[in-house]
């Protein structure tokens, strides 16, 4: 269910460089457009299947992005932490979403409608700017998930999903191990024991529901090395 715009909605808004340059009047329209949309950790916010009504970001919380296959096997293939985009890709084709959003923790979603997203991408030179370089930063991560699926180690897969590639500015991450082995796609056990290995390297240290980085150049090092152990 949708709610009206509340004053967090207004002020992530207001901070999207695409928002300012817009003429008064279309920024109003974007105000009463938009609409949140709240869910319950382990809730699915979006279904698969059911037709695409706009571009989402997320609020609060952390969501992730999964698919099922018939035979009942799931596949997350992306985390979208708060202040993040998701779903460009489904709102510029006409088909149902293809996979389910499901809340990680209580998550709230913004929706910008459809027919607003087409009026931008018609009207906006620094809307489209943006756009291009979201897709341009989702096609970097789907390629990095797909090289670390194939031949990283689950320490180089982990450490995929602690870089800047997932995380932008933030180094000091909200994020549990159960969190984390849902979007990697590893057991609790496993991303623990990696955790763990992590922290003696250096390259992290860990507190409860936390995970901080502490050199993002030797992180990324790691990550990039096929032949690391």
């Amino acid at each position: 269910m949708f709610t009206a715009l509340s004053p967090p909605a207004a002020r992530f808004l207001a901070h999207q460089p695409w928002y300012a340059p817009l003429p008064a009047a279309l920024q109003a329209r974007v105000q009463d457009g938009v609409r949140t949309q709240s869910g319950d950790k382990g809730s699915v916010l979006l279904h698969a299947g059911d037709p695409v009504l706009g571009w989402y970001a997320v609020l609060s919380g952390l969501a992730k992005l999964q698919s099922q296959s018939p035979d009942g096997r799931l596949s997350v293939f992306l985390g979208v932490p708060a202040g993040e985009w998701f779903g460009e890709g489904s709102v510029l084709k006409t088909e149902p979403r293809r996979y389910d959003v499901v809340a990680l923790r209580d998550t709230e979603l913004l929706c910008l409608p459809r027919g607003l997203f087409d009026e931008l991408r018609r009207c906006s030179l620094e809307f489209n700017q943006f756009l291009v370089t979201h897709l341009n930063l989702r096609l970097g991560q789907a390629m990095a998930i797909i090289e670390a699926g194939r031949i990283r180690t689950p320490e180089q897969r982990v450490a995929l999903y602690l870089s800047r590639l997932f995380w932008h500015g933030q180094r000091k991450l909200a994020l549990s191990q159960e969190e984390l082995g849902h979007l990697v796609g590893l057991s609790r056990q496993t991303v623990n024991r990696v955790l763990q290995s992590l922290e003696q390297r250096r390259l992290v240290s860990l507190a409860f529901g936390r995970v901080s980085i502490l050199d993002d150049e030797s992180l990324t090092a790691f990550l990039t090395n096929p032949g690391a152990e």
